[in-house]
């Protein structure tokens, strides 16, 4: 047994490498010594679970705040059994995204199932996150584990992880190539000492996060909340779907195809590479093109998705405005880039990341935006073409299984209804009228057109999600200032959104720029956005809605069913024959009061395939 040693905050800590069985024995006496909460982490040869052989889990370490062991799971049988048996053993788990990550590892690899793992474990990913939800480049801490250490208990703490980028590039890898974290030994003294200060650090992070929420007044609720929708969201992401191999490659012909039609529909007017705004600028202006919009820096004329969708005559759905007609080399550019990506970022993916049954396993990160929505990554569903069935076309139900899909209704508008208390929208939706067409009928009167409506939805969500006149006239396609009389009158008939808004930015102020949201999360803004706290107090309180609902459907024995959250919808692969009933069960714990307001929700049962909730026909 090789031993270290050193020092954070002036508290001395010992380390434990086991390099031969006969270690394992006073490894397993210091864990049935343990009575209060260990630090758990493992290293890997990256970050695909599931599409990696049995060598994929190296190193599993255990810690307190002041000692740590590591067990090499790579030399063998009883180093495997050594570290199973003190995660069954031990009473109480931490670790730094350790149910997102570390339980799924353990649970594939070393048979300790999520069931088992996740209700004796904490996150201290999720408490970084109640206490500051902002990536670094928003101005927030961010919640990777080295910050939050340095921040927390001791800045001068060595940085194994840059120290592990130099090894790595000594044995001739780049970290980014991923290739050092499986070719370093395992008793490479960096590599160790890397391992170990992390369980360290892990330990000792919990106790700090949790005095700073006490201080903060941060709902401590929340952590138990979070911590099932994170166990939940992970038994979803083991799950996976299926990949149809076959249909795949076939549209991978396909879109290949596009990109090359419309690239050279793109190169006639002289643009060569359509990623480059300047050539695509240069030749819009020398079609006879108006461009006004600059790039946020200022420096050059912006071309980006709305620029070229309203030259193109068509909203971020792809349907036709009818405002003008369409300009070809814009029509090709979105086209060329939306094939492009389409072939790239999904079909690529949903290739290269099954696993040896041919699922993929999409990583479901339960608070990724400052205001606690979910995103999904690799592969990237949740940002699926929105209305298209090709890509969902892709991914299929267990065999014998269909996809079930369950939408809230308009969840954004009946959430800003409750939490602004709006009297007419209110009243509107417990009558169950059609909220946009009655919003139309009071702000352009009873004689509105279709256009009129889409007019008032947009102004709405804008509401929400922050949009202004110039985003709502880019989804419409009418005119700005149309728009903007419309959003005038729009604040006359509901004026508690426009009030709301004040007192929310008005106590954020008091508060240190922070909203605080309906279920108790703070929500810090940017000075110069005070405005967007509308955006947040509502994206915030959908995404706690959706939340709920989620934890009602396990209480009702669901989650087995259950594939992935999406936005506001939830997708499940059910038993052909049962699924009318389970989508009836999903959509009763989707229907629910919030604040005098209803959340309702709508089931639809499809075929095997995603793409047959969108017109595929299988």
């Amino acid at each position: 047994m090789k031993e270290y040693s050193g020092s954070l905050a002036g508290v001395p800590w010992r380390g434990y490498l086991c390099e031969r069985p006969e270690d394992l024995n006073r490894f397993m006496e210091w864990v049935e010594a343990q009575r209060g909460t260990v630090c758990f982490d493992t290293e890997t040869q990256g970050l695909k679970i599931y599409s990696t052989g049995p060598g994929f889990l190296r190193l599993a370490q255990f810690g307190t705040a002041t000692e740590a062991w590591v067990i090499p799971v790579e030399l063998g049988p009883a180093f495997r059994t050594a570290a199973t048996r003190a995660l069954r053993r031990l009473p109480s788990l931490t670790g730094h995204n350790v149910i997102g990550f570390d339980g799924l590892v353990v649970d594939e690899h070393l048979g300790v199932k999520l069931e088992e793992f996740c209700p004796k474990t904490q996150d201290t990913m999720i408490t970084a996150k109640l206490l500051d939800p902002r990536s670094p480049e928003a101005g927030g801490m961010g919640a990777k584990l080295k910050p939050h250490s340095a921040y927390f208990i001791d800045p001068s703490a060595p940085d194994t992880e840059e120290g592990l980028t130099e090894v790595f590039r000594e044995l001739g890898y780049t970290k980014k190539s991923g290739l050092g974290w499986i070719h370093i030994p395992w008793n490479h003294p960096t590599y160790v000492e890397y391992a170990m200060l992390d369980v360290i650090l892990g330990s000792r992070l919990l106790v700090a996060h949790m005095a700073e929420i006490e201080r903060r007044g941060v709902r401590r609720a929340l952590i138990d909340y979070e911590r099932e929708i994170s166990r939940m969201c992970a038994i979803m992401t083991r799950a996976g779907m299926y990949v149809d191999d076959e249909y795949t490659a076939t549209q991978y012909g396909v879109l290949d195809a596009e990109v090359s039609k419309y690239l050279a529909v793109a190169e006639r007017y002289g643009v060569t590479s359509v990623n480059s705004p300047a050539q695509v600028a240069s030749a819009l202006q020398a079609m006879g093109e108006t461009l006004t919009k600059k790039t946020k820096s200022g420096k050059s004329l912006s071309v980006d998705g709305s620029v070229l969708r309203r030259l193109a005559d068509v909203t971020d759905k792809w349907e036709r405005i009818g405002s003008r007609t369409p300009n070809p080399l814009a029509n090709a550019v979105l086209r060329a880039t939306r094939a492009g990506k389409w072939k790239t970022t999904y079909l690529d993916t949903f290739l290269h990341e099954r696993d040896p049954r041919g699922y993929i396993h999409p990583n479901i990160q339960t608070l990724e935006a400052r205001t606690g929505r979910m995103s999904i990554t690799k592969p990237a569903v949740q940002t699926l073409p929105s209305g298209d069935s090709m890509i969902r076309r892709c991914l299929l139900a267990e065999p014998g299984h269909v996809f079930v899909s369950v939408d809230f209704q308009a969840v954004e508008m009946r959430v800003l209804a409750a939490l602004a208390g709006v009297k007419k929208m209110k009243a509107a939706l417990i009558a169950g009228e059609d909220l946009h067409g009655y919003t139309a009928s009071l702000v352009f009167g009873p004689d509105y057109t279709p256009a009129h409506r889409k007019v008032a939805k947009g102004i709405g969500l804008g509401k929400v999600y922050g949009g202004g006149a110039d985003h709502v006239a880019g989804q419409t396609g009418a005119p700005v200032a149309d728009v903007r009389r419309a959003m005038a009158t729009y604040d006359s008939v509901y004026p508690e959104i426009k009030q709301a808004s004040n007192r929310w930015q008005r106590e954020a102020r008091q508060q240190g720029l922070v909203t605080v949201s309906a279920t108790g999360r703070h929500l810090p803004l940017d000075r110069e956005r005070m405005y967007a706290v509308v955006n947040y107090q509502c994206q915030s309180a959908a995404r706690d809605v959706l939340g709920q609902a989620l934890i009602h459907m396990d209480e009702k024995g669901l989650l087995p069913f259950l594939r992935l959250p999406i936005h506001d919808e939830v997708l499940a692969s059910v038993p052909r024959g049962e699924a009318e009933e389970v989508a009836r069960e999903i959509e009763r714990c989707m229907t629910f009061d919030l604040m005098g307001v209803p959340i309702i929700s709508e089931a639809e049962v499809g075929g095997r395939s995603w793409g047959s909730l969108y017109g595929a026909d299988f």
